[in-house]
């Protein structure tokens, strides 16, 4: 999970200021990766009022607003670098943390919130992850002509 977390973590470093809130036909930069970040979040949270009532988002309301994300319409809000970096950080941080007191015997239990086992949720996260740091990674191939590095696992920050 962690090295799909980096991958994100390049586009985040390459996407010029110019481009950052630019929509190209699509949601922009900054949506993307916050709505990437939101659901990292949010499926490694132990429902939705943990999620909402987890220090961090006590401390960043001003992120967060209306969590419009959990809406079903198109997102409005944009997001400065700063706090999708901030944002990044914790969700890197949470990441650590959740294999840190996880025991790899429960991959088949159901998670508390969502109708998946563990194994599916981590899967279903970092293909999340993937998905859209593919998206925003050929977008700035397509705008810079560079590629993002593959990154194998055991990244950290």
């Amino acid at each position: 999970m962690l090295a799909a977390l980096a991958t994100l973590r390049q586009c985040i470093e390459n996407c010029s200021e110019a481009e950052w809130n630019q929509s190209h036909n699509d949601a922009p930069f900054s949506q993307v990766l916050f709505h990437t970040l939101f659901y990292t979040d949010l499926y490694l949270s132990d429902g939705r009022n943990e999620f909402k009532l987890q220090g961090f988002h006590k401390e960043n309301m001003d992120i967060f607003r209306e969590y419009e994300e959990l809406e079903y319409r198109k997102a409005e809000e944009l997001y400065t670098r700063g706090e999708i970096e901030k944002y990044f950080n914790f969700c890197h941080g949470k990441i650590n943390s959740y294999f840190d007191i996880f025991n790899a015997g429960n991959l088949c239990e159901k998670s508390p919130h969502l109708d998946f086992t563990y194994l599916e949720l981590f899967i279903d996260v970092i293909r999340h992850i993937q998905h859209h740091a593919a998206q925003l990674g050929l977008r700035m191939q397509q705008i810079t002509g560079k590629e993002l590095n593959w990154i194998a696992s055991g990244w950290k920050i």
